[in-house]
């Protein structure tokens, strides 16, 4: 069975750098190995749409399920390092947001990712380069199923598009997405890509929230029938 583009596939993976330093898993005792505080769990993607990295998902199309080791160069990896990515950063903004620069140490600067190079006086150099760039990166990588369900399809492609769990059903040829009023505009944005990736046309509606007071009072319902049930029979 040789795999093609907007297959799904289920991967095991461990991703390292060529000197065998692990980054990247979803086996729980490679990541315990490494000393990597991340949920092992499946991972689930289409093959040739963007969802995992572009030199392992090139490589898996046209391959079989097995195992595989892809040995990728720093160009078809996480890219080269760029000297223009190492900055300067005022003192002054990790004083607003009281925080204290030390070298070594990762920090968020609005969406991006920068690892503290060095600290003199009021002056901090940061490095935004991706932490792998410029290595050569080696992923053994086991294809341990192809996905046929089409429901575990579209929610694995909803899982990497929004990051949260989504209501929906699939009705024939069409998918009906469920989402609070604000996200209905955003996900409809995707249209092109549900039926590219998945054949189906989308369907995007507002979920219809329960008012609070109902919601407490369903609550105090099966809590209660819950305790009646836990309650010891009566001896006669």
């Amino acid at each position: 069975m040789v795999l093609k583009k907007n297959d799904f596939v289920e991967v095991q993976f461990t991703a390292k750098i060529k000197n065998g330093e692990i980054f990247d898993s979803n086996i729980k005792e490679d990541l315990k190995k490494a000393n990597l505080n991340i949920e092992p769990k499946p991972a689930i993607f289409s093959l040739g749409s963007g969802m995992f990295l572009k030199g392992v998902d090139d490589f898996l199309l046209g391959k079989e399920l097995g195992k595989y080791e892809i040995e990728l160069s720093p160009e078809n990896a996480f890219g080269l390092r760029d000297s223009k990515l190492i900055q300067l950063i005022p003192m002054r903004i990790f004083k607003e947001q009281n925080l204290r620069p030390v070298p070594g140490f990762v920090f968020n600067f609005d969406g991006r990712m920068a690892k503290i190079l060095s600290v003199s006086g009021g002056r901090i150099i940061a490095d935004f380069n991706n932490p792998i760039a410029g290595k050569t990166v080696i992923y053994n990588v086991d294809i341990t199923r192809k996905i046929e369900d089409v429901g575990e399809k579209a929610k694995a492609f909803m899982d990497f598009l929004f990051r949260r769990d989504l209501n929906f059903k699939i009705d024939g040829d069409k998918i009906v997405v469920e989402t609070e009023k604000n996200m209905v505009k955003f996900v409809e944005l995707f249209k092109d890509k549900f039926k590219e990736i998945l054949n189906l046309d989308l369907e995007v509606v507002e979920a219809k929230e329960e008012k609070t007071g109902k919601k407490e009072e369903k609550k105090e319902v099966v809590e209660k029938e819950k305790k009646e049930k836990e309650k010891p029979p009566v001896s006669s």
